[in-house]
């Protein structure tokens, strides 16, 4: 699909983004300190509507949780539907970006708007990360049984090396694939790119910024160990601003500068 940008057409407000005239095809390349900022700006717009954002994550966390009772296709359709909360989520964060007054509502957006592409997106993640999962464990010599600790007469220092492996070359081949998706639900919300373009885009925009991402996720890894701590309590905000964040640094990196 052409990502030529295009006048907008007249839109509601869980339609696509008034500012896509300014859209930079496969994102533009962004100072390391604006890891940093993107969690800030996160921040800013958790504060302007902290009740909202903390009963949309807590929503989110609920229904993940009641998908887990469902055996398999329950764990299944949370993969899936992923892409389609997080579109939500970030369509919450453009509208207090844009000055305008978050609703809880906005956190079903993508059920609303675009819910077949973004629950594509998921698919194509879910259906890439058991790809990877077996491709591993026939490349390592490792069965899947033993990935989730089946019992095996083999020396057990032999076994945990395998192991050790295995989950190195797993994480390893993720990463890209976690690179595709990141900005996946924002491209297809704003942009009406379809599920493979806008995984292209994703991946371009995270690959021209691994070095924000280095600072981004550096910086989130230590918070996300002190929300931890009092009993999960810390979510309630590191959670939204995590959200905002995916925002903030989707419209830094796939906007012209002179758009804030």
């Amino acid at each position: 699909m052409s990502t030529t940008p295009q006048a907008p057409a007249a839109q509601g407000p869980d339609e696509t983004i008034v500012l896509r005239d300014n859209f930079v095809a496969d994102g533009a390349t962004v100072p390391a300190g604006n890891g940093w900022a993107w969690i800030a700006q996160g921040w800013e717009l958790f504060r302007k509507a902290p009740g909202t954002w903390i009963a949309m994550v807590i929503v989110v966390f609920v229904i993940f949780c009641a998908l887990a009772f469902i055996p398999v296709l329950g764990s299944l359709a949370g993969v899936v539907l992923g892409p389609v909360f997080t579109a939500g989520l970030v369509m919450a964060g453009r509208t207090l970006a844009q000055g305008g007054e978050a609703r809880f509502g906005q956190l079903f957006g993508g059920f609303r708007h675009r819910f077949g592409v973004l629950a594509a997106v998921g698919a194509v993640y879910l259906v890439a990360t058991v790809a990877i999962v077996f491709v591993v464990s026939l490349a390592s010599g490792v069965g899947l049984l033993t990935l989730v600790g089946a019992e095996s007469p083999q020396d057990p220092a032999a076994i945990g090396a395998t192991l050790a492996i295995a989950v190195l070359l797993i994480l390893a081949l993720m990463l890209p694939l976690l690179m595709a998706v990141w900005f996946a639900p924002p491209l297809v919300a704003f942009h009406e790119l379809g599920a493979f373009e806008a995984m292209k885009q994703s991946f371009m925009g995270c690959l021209k910024n691994m070095l924000p991402f280095l600072l981004y996720g550096a910086i989130l890894l230590v918070a996300s160990i002190v929300a931890t701590i009092p009993l999960l309590l810390g979510w309630l905000v590191l959670g939204p601003v995590m959200a905002a964040s995916i925002y903030t640094a989707y419209r830094d990196i796939y906007f012209n500068r002179s758009v804030v």
